[in-house]
């Protein structure tokens, strides 16, 4: 049996350490990469998070140091800053109950369905919450990983930073919002990155797969 398509760009995938700072990501592709963000799966479809596509060198040159000084921020052409909600709220979860009502129509058990989802979820603690929404950013940062792939868009997922300085220079606080992950997106350097060569080290199946008929 052939591997798929996307196994194949899976495989020619990597953290890619060094890229190519006088290449940049095509738009349309950036595109398709925010495009599979936005379709990712998110628990009780509330999309908990926030995109931000980060293009202008200043802002990515103060989010640097604060990054462990990786360059892939810098020399990339984008960076993604995924933000999740700092918490659940009422108004959030009824934002996406009008939502679901204006493209489906009155549907009386889906009402009941976020009632029930607000009774459940707004007493409990904002951190509690927000680490719930930010478990929902991670799922759509593996779209986005799958989407660069496919494309062969280079990519270095990235949660070595300062959140409360990100935050800072992106003015997340005052959006309700915090800093979960970093994405840069470019073109490797192909004579420059240490890792490139080396061969892609994965567990095998028999050690993390258990079958259970």
């Amino acid at each position: 049996m052939s591997k798929s398509t996307l196994i194949e760009k899976l495989n020619w995938r990597y953290a890619t350490k060094k890229m190519d700072p006088s290449k940049a990501v095509p738009q349309e592709k950036i595109d398709q990469i925010i495009e599979a963000v936005r379709m990712a799966p998110t628990s009780s479809g509330t999309q908990p998070f926030e995109v931000f596509v980060i293009t202008n060198p200043e802002i990515r040159a103060k989010i640097r140091p604060h990054a462990w000084d990786q360059a892939q921020i810098t020399d990339g052409s984008h960076l993604l800053v995924f933000a999740a909600w700092d918490n659940y709220s009422e108004d959030r979860i009824d934002a996406v109950t009008r939502q679901m009502t204006e493209e489906r129509g009155e549907i009386p058990m889906l009402n009941q369905y976020y009632a029930n989802l607000k009774a459940t979820y707004l007493p409990r603690e904002a951190r509690t919450n927000h680490d719930h929404a930010a478990r929902q950013a991670y799922i759509a940062l593996g779209f986005a990983l799958a989407a660069a792939a496919e494309l062969e868009v280079d990519s270095t997922p990235m949660e070595g930073f300062s959140p409360e300085k990100i935050d800072e220079i992106l003015g997340l606080k005052d959006k309700g919002l915090r800093s979960v992950l970093l994405l840069p997106l470019g073109y490797r350097q192909e004579d420059g990155d240490w890792l490139l060569p080396m061969k892609k080290v994965r567990k095998s199946r028999d050690t993390i797969v258990t079958e259970i008929a």
